[in-house]
């Protein structure tokens, strides 16, 4: 599993960019789907099983980036705007990374004054592109955030766990199904969540799913001074009960745990303060759509050091599989 994880994790990928990586889902993907399209706006959508209910899994290939915006003159810098939701603290000595391979390094004005005690707006920060050889990055080109996947122990620690962990999980439980599925079932591997849930919103219409369960990641309240939040590192999948784009209905609380608990997996609950997923979009589509979601509890969200729980990606795989591979009656 982790030679996948470091394949799409260590992809090139920003929302609205996200061809490189959907072509790897697709390699991955191919042999053990009934069918599989791309939609108008970029989603690969992979369909298994036929007859009962019909159901939407949604995990997003899409990761945080920025947009180039103005190539300062003679400088060998560039100003840019973010795409999704960057961190400020976190922004400098960061390196990002263009489609044409071209390497930036992200300054901020002032760095070992102000900017040592606080946090300075985006407009402090530029991206240093100069190869002393004349080279140019062109304004409105999108570069994403570029560190290397590492792990420790049973820790896994990359850029972009956010949320190509998600689209691992639905690809194993892909892996496990065999294509033996007693519902029709609709693997949404979804673009733009990370500005506006956008893939998620326009898929969910086309396929009119009868159920939704997002894949994505949550934050952990095992940190210390962090916030107050039941979810730990290494406890297990994160059954979502609330947050602040979804009330999930309990019944469907009630299914994944029941689920868990006749199969001996690991869960927790997931009530998260701040943050929305697929399923925010999913469940009102057309006429609405019951939906939850599956968390994968993840630190450092956000940053190029994202970290994550081999154990709890494992219990995710392992939830989704049984709950898809049996009739669903709700």
């Amino acid at each position: 599993m982790n030679a996948l994880i470091r394949r799409l994790v260590e992809a090139w990928g920003p929302s609205g960019y996200e061809h490189q990586v959907r072509r790897l889902i697709q390699e991955e993907v191919a042999d053990l789907v009934d069918d599989m399209r791309v939609d108008a706006l970029g989603n690969l959508i992979c369909r298994v099983g036929s007859g009962g209910k019909k159901v939407m899994v949604s995990a997003h290939m899409d990761e945080i980036g920025v947009m180039a915006l103005f190539a300062e003159p003679q400088s060998g810098y560039l100003r840019f705007d973010p795409i999704g939701g960057l961190l400020n603290s976190s922004l400098a000595g960061n390196r990002v990374r263009f489609e044409n391979g071209a390497t930036g390094v992200i300054g901020v004005y002032d760095s070992f004054g102000r900017g040592r005690t606080s946090v300075p707006a985006l407009s402090d920060f530029y991206i240093d592109v100069s190869d002393g050889n004349g080279g140019a990055v062109q304004a409105g080109s999108p570069a994403g955030f570029w560190r290397e996947f590492e792990t420790r122990g049973t820790r896994i620690i990359a850029k972009s766990l956010d949320d190509r962990i998600g689209c691992v999980v639905a690809i194993e439980a892909l892996r496990k199904l065999q294509r033996e599925a007693p519902n029709e079932v609709h693997f949404v591997f979804s673009v733009q969540e990370e500005v506006g849930l956008r893939g998620a919103r326009t898929a969910a219409y086309g396929i009119d799913p009868e159920l939704g369960i997002a894949l994505d990641v949550t934050a952990t309240g095992d940190e210390l001074r962090n916030r107050k939040m039941a979810v730990a590192l290494g406890g297990g999948a994160a059954i979502k009960v609330h947050d602040t784009g979804l009330v999930v209905p309990p019944a469907i609380v009630s299914w994944m745990e029941n689920c868990a608990r006749e199969h001996g997996i690991r869960v927790q609950r997931e009530l998260l303060s701040g943050g929305r997923t697929d399923a925010s979009v999913i469940q009102s589509a057309r006429a609405g759509v019951p939906s939850g979601c599956i968390s994968i509890p993840c630190r450092f969200l956000h940053t190029t050091s994202e970290t994550a729980d081999t154990g709890d990606v494992q219990a995710c795989i392992d939830l989704l599989h049984a709950l898809l591979s049996a009739p669903i009656d709700l």
